[in-house]
């Protein structure tokens, strides 16, 4: 399955909340502005917060072109000012948008890369981001022992950080991976976990990720009945944000004839 992960926090206002929430167009109106102000003020910290969110944004919609591009251009401003914490950034949010595209090389590279500069910052939830999307990337090259020990320090260190999207996060991958290696029970119990936290924090995409994954984990059983609900909530739930995971769930309803 492919997923995305939480962005990092930025100077940029509301932006976070509505995109945490599900409300996508009202977060890339808000990190426009944000986008033109700091532009504006000639404030280039500012502005490579704004496209490292932005760029996350389109990699929840589905936009990995226009994702790369904010987030080589946030890439760019980071180096130029010298800003590590922003370059750390960057560098791992492509690492993201080069899985999602399938250049499992390139994703491993970067990650690795994100995870040595949030290491010697001391940047603790840096490393989380970065060790939770390595996992992924070890995930979809089949190397599933070193995807499961990335996904449960991230899931350690979101935890002693009190970051519960980062957990839910964390969750929902370690589901997906069971799933992979076809411990379902274990991938449900993961999913579930993963869709309590999201929603007591109300955070629509990990719900419906979690969602998601239960119905999966039913169907690789062959329980096709009891796939429907959490199914088809994921899929109401993608379809009311414009997450592009709804055209997957279509697909595996149709497929599986939930």
């Amino acid at each position: 399955m492919k997923s995305a992960r939480e962005p990092w926090s930025t100077r940029t206002g509301p932006a976070a909340g509505q995109r945490e929430n599900g409300s996508y167009p009202a977060a890339t109106a808000s990190l426009a502005r944000a986008l033109a102000l700091y532009r504006d003020i000639g404030d280039h910290r500012g502005q490579a917060d704004a496209l490292n969110e932005l760029g996350f944004l389109r990699v929840l919609t589905g936009d990995y072109r226009a994702a790369a591009v904010s987030h080589q251009q946030a890439l760019l401003l980071a180096r130029g000012i010298g800003d590590r914490r922003a370059e750390a950034h960057s560098v791992s949010n492509l690492g993201l948008v080069q899985q999602l595209t399938g250049d499992h090389p390139a994703a491993g590279a970067s990650q690795q890369q994100a995870l040595a500069l949030f290491g010697d910052l001391g940047h603790r939830l840096g490393q989380a981001h970065a060790l939770n999307d390595l996992g992924l990337v070890q995930q979809q090259i089949g190397d599933f022992p070193a995807a499961a020990t990335s996904h449960q320090q991230a899931l350690a260190l979101f935890g002693d950080l009190g970051h519960r999207l980062g957990e839910a996060e964390a969750l929902n991958r370690l589901g997906e991976l069971s799933l992979r290696a076809s411990a379902t029970a274990q991938a449900r119990e993961q999913h579930s976990r993963a869709l309590a936290i999201a929603r007591d924090i109300s955070a629509a995409p990990e719900e419906a990720r979690a969602l998601e994954g239960i119905g999966n984990s039913h169907l690789q059983e062959g329980n096709r009945s009891q796939a429907v609900a959490p199914l088809r909530q994921a899929l109401t739930i993608y379809q009311r944000i414009g997450a592009p995971g709804a055209e997957r769930v279509q697909e595996t309803m149709c497929g599986g004839n939930p």
